[in-house]
């Protein structure tokens, strides 16, 4: 059996984790993990690391996602989200390497109401959706061959997240005010990994793509849902977003179109309840 061999960069994330967890699964594969020790901002480091390393893909789960801190730190979040993104492409396009790269459903303004198509105008509301817009389009010039997948609502057992985020606060403040006019669909990082790992075992055609669970909630619906499963005994009030200000401003519709990658790839995507049920088993453990 000839072995593809898959670097993962900012592989201590959530989604880096989880395919991490499903590595061993795939035996047709050979994966190199790298985090921090793989600086995607300097090229020549990258350039010098796929001499030395047969690559055949290459997943960058790497970005900068403090949404907020973002519109502080324009120049950091541009660094990784925007030229990190461009020189990996340009360095996949060098040593033919096929190039997945996650983005965001903040590349869009947030004010549609049907689900977005991998197609429809962006608009970014923030500085971290401009950024990462910006890292999409460098990528696809940098390597027309590319695949971008954008993802929206992600969470997972590993780091932070809006699930361990109600888990903890529930329990310690048995009362939780949480937004109810930003609609969107949750994202288990688990079922992302598996989509990405089917991509590459497919070889997807390049091109943009969406991913993110079926069905539709806001965050209140989501947070109840989380708080309820955990069995943690504690009050979720809807608010409307401008009872909750933040510096970067959230897209209110996040839902996705996800026709094209479930037809490519021939997946039957889980609703995000069952999904949830599965991680807050995991963290239960």
């Amino acid at each position: 059996m000839i072995k593809q061999s898959v670097l993962v960069t900012g592989s201590n994330g959530q989604l880096g984790n989880e395919l991490q967890i499903l590595a061993n699964e795939y035996s047709n594969l050979t994966f190199l993990f790298k985090d921090l020790d793989l600086n995607i901002t300097d090229y020549e480091a990258l350039d010098g690391f796929f001499a030395t390393n047969k690559i055949e893909w290459v997943i960058n789960c790497a970005a900068y996602t403090a949404v907020d801190k973002a519109e502080e730190e324009n120049e950091k979040a541009w660094l990784i989200n925007a030229e990190g993104p461009k020189n990996l492409a340009k360095v996949s396009a060098k040593y033919n390497a096929r190039f997945i790269h996650i983005s965001t459903d903040y590349v869009f303004s947030g004010q549609a109401w049907l689900p977005y198509r991998e197609d429809d105008q962006v608009s970014p509301n923030s500085f971290y959706g401009k950024s990462k817009l910006a890292g999409e389009t460098l990528t696809l010039t940098e390597n027309p061959d590319a695949v971008i997948i954008r993802t929206a609502w992600l969470y997972s057992q590993f780091g932070n997240n809006f699930v361990k985020t109600m888990r903890k606060y529930g329990a310690e403040r048995g009362m939780l005010r949480v937004v109810f006019d930003q609609i969107g669909s949750p994202t288990w990082a688990a079922d992302l990994a598996k989509a990405i790992l089917r991509g590459i075992e497919k070889n997807i055609r390049a091109g943009i793509y969406h991913f993110s669970n079926e069905g539709v909630c806001s965050w209140y619906d989501f947070a109840k849902a989380i708080i309820e499963l955990s069995k943690i005994d504690c009050k979720v009030t809807p608010i409307t977003t401008d009872k909750y200000p933040l510096p970067a401003p959230r897209p209110s519709y996040s839902v996705f179109n996800k026709e094209k990658i479930s037809e490519e790839l021939g997946l039957d995507i889980p609703h995000w309840r069952s999904s949830l049920i599965e991680c807050i088993s995991l963290l239960d453990k």
